[in-house]
């Protein structure tokens, strides 16, 4: 092997390294957050409670699940334990996809990191509404399963043909312990959560830095002038670079002078809703096969939002 060989074999095991620990420090503080979030609603929020919220209709309910993403701090990595922990205190499938997608868009942290980096514009509202919209029809596509439980990998609660949460079950047996107890039980459940997910964030991350090492941004970004075809190009950059949601803005701004908005808005709102990372993440709580659907109805979704926004708008 020549020497210039090694030297850039080098050069790729540092760049994997560097790109790895980066994707991993910036994720695994909102990871804990999520299973710290997922161990309190575990041991404070009571399934009869939580069922007594969800709205009966399935359009509401799925809205509120979206809405629900507004009130949670998290990334796309803490929400899918926190998901999760919620599906088994009995959300519906439709609602609990909807908060999934949505929480790591239109979460407080995430909205004002967007107006720092754009102000207050066109692009911080559209991609807030992108968000919670795509949110929406991708919820309610899923809320059409006869049976959405079978969607998961462990077992969930039990739910009625219209994705809505049968009222079974009873209260904590925490119930009548000290708070301190419960904050032990809650925090012993985060470990045990933090665990259990971040092998799926560990792996992700390894795939997220080989693609960045591997593939050439150059490869990619040469291709996306175009109204239609820049769009697809951001979205799967947005894939491949698994950036956190909470500071993918800043990112996207050096690409503002050479990309069209729609595609600027398709990496700000595909790329936090889906990522390599976050894709291993969904192994941990859906069957394959609707992890596949995972990837894919959003893409779509965003996709045709973008084309939209680059034919008929002068942003």
């Amino acid at each position: 092997m020549h020497a210039s060989e090694k030297s850039g074999l080098l050069d790729q095991v540092i760049n994997f390294t560097t790109v790895f620990l980066g994707i991993m420090i910036e994720a695994v503080p909102f990871l804990l957050l999520g299973t710290v979030a997922s161990g309190l609603v575990e041991v404070f929020v009571r399934r009869e409670d939580l069922i007594a919220l969800i709205p009966r209709n399935r359009f509401t309910a799925t809205l509120m699940g979206g809405v629900m993403g507004f009130t949670f701090p998290v990334c796309e990595c803490g929400v899918v334990p926190l998901t999760r922990r919620l599906f088994k205190k009995g959300l519906p499938v439709s609602a609990g996809i909807a908060f999934l997608l949505a929480a790591p868009i239109v979460n407080p942290i995430v909205l004002a990191s967007t107006f720092a980096a754009y102000g207050w514009g066109n692009i911080l509202v559209a991609r807030f509404v992108m968000g919670l919209l795509t949110a929406l029809i991708v919820g309610l596509i899923f809320s059409l399963h006869e049976e959405p439980f079978k969607m998961m990998r462990a077992p969930a609660p039990v739910f009625g043909g219209s994705g809505e949460a049968s009222p079974v079950g009873g209260g904590s047996a925490l119930a009548a312990q000290p708070l301190r107890v419960k904050l032990q039980t809650a925090m012993r459940i985060a470990a045990d959560e933090f665990f259990e997910m971040g092998r799926y964030l560990a792996i992700g991350s390894v795939l997220a830095a080989l693609m960045q090492t591997l593939v050439p941004q150059s490869a990619l970004l040469s291709i996306g002038s175009g109204p239609i075809i820049s769009v697809v190009v951001m979205q799967l950059l947005g894939y491949v670079l698994s950036v956190c949601s909470t500071v993918d803005a800043f990112i996207s701004l050096a690409f503002v002078n050479t990309f069209t908005t729609g595609s600027i808005l398709g990496f700000l709102v595909y790329g936090p809703m889906v990522d390599i990372k976050s894709t291993l993440l969904f192994l941990g709580v859906f069957r394959q096969k609707i992890v596949v659907y995972l990837v894919v109805l959003p893409f779509l979704v965003v996709f045709l939002m973008g084309i939209i926004i680059n034919l008929n708008f002068g942003w």
